[in-house]
């Protein structure tokens, strides 16, 4: 399942974060920039696909400068719910600090329009993204690129 990794970090019991399951997709797919005040300030950038939050965070606040460019470093897929997340999450618990939203809105996948069309996942795999925003801060094409190394996955 998609949110094992998540469940297993999280006490449910404990933190107001969202339960691990996946969610029922948005007409049109949604993401969403959280701020993150944690042990050290990040980003966490959400994308809505397969059902679930594909996730990276983001050490430096997002830029709309094309010059700027920003590590973002893949983590585990969160709940789709988890995109409506304000609040604290408490000491002792995974992600500790305060979450608000940064920018959310939707997004198009520009891989769809290739010659040889990728889904999110797809891409994600193959380590590139290409993506047009919708929302107040990040508005145009943006693209996720993996720069060297394996992608994350179960088996490495």
């Amino acid at each position: 399942m998609a949110l094992e990794e998540y469940r297993a970090k999280r006490d449910f019991r404990k933190t107001p974060e969202a339960a691990a399951k996946t969610g029922r997709g948005h007409r049109s797919p949604v993401f969403v920039v959280q701020e993150h005040h944690a042990t050290r300030l990040h980003y966490d950038f959400r994308l809505e696909a397969d059902n679930v939050l594909k996730s990276w965070t983001v050490p430096k606040e997002p830029s709309m400068d094309p010059a700027q460019k920003r590590l973002a470093v893949h983590v585990e897929d969160h709940p789709l719910a988890y995109a409506e997340l304000k609040g604290t999450i408490p000491e002792g618990q995974y992600g500790a600090g305060t979450v608000k939203t940064w920018d959310k809105g939707t997004y198009d996948n520009l891989l769809r329009e290739k010659p040889a069309p990728q889904t999110v996942e797809e891409g994600i795999k193959s380590g590139r993204l290409e993506l047009t925003l919708h929302a107040k801060k990040l508005r145009g094409n943006f693209a996720l690129i993996r720069m060297n190394g394996k992608l994350r996955t179960k088996d490495n």
